[in-house]
């Protein structure tokens, strides 16, 4: 699960742990769970850590082991041109 981290206008940083998603709800700023593996914010969602959304400067996504390791995981590689590359040496 991802990683928040909110930065304030104090300049204080907060650390939201183990949460899916966050959006504004009315001048919050709310961060969610869900049981499910789902992008979706909604009633089934479990409210983690609120702040109003006034005080907040920058969140920024932490990223989590799953999301290093694909994101360095090797890719297949294509020996066949592409097809722009075969219609341009035609």
């Amino acid at each position: 699960m991802p990683s928040y981290e909110v930065t304030l206008k104090d300049r204080t940083i907060e650390q939201v742990t183990d949460v899916d998603a966050y959006q504004q709800e009315g001048q919050m700023t709310t961060f969610f769970r869900n049981d499910e593996p789902r992008n979706v914010v909604d009633s089934w969602s479990s409210r983690i850590f609120s702040v109003r959304t006034s005080e907040v400067l920058m969140i920024r996504q932490l990223a989590d082991a799953h999301s290093v390791e694909r994101l360095f995981a090797p890719r297949p590689i294509s020996l066949r041109p592409s097809a722009a590359r075969r219609a341009a040496e035609a």
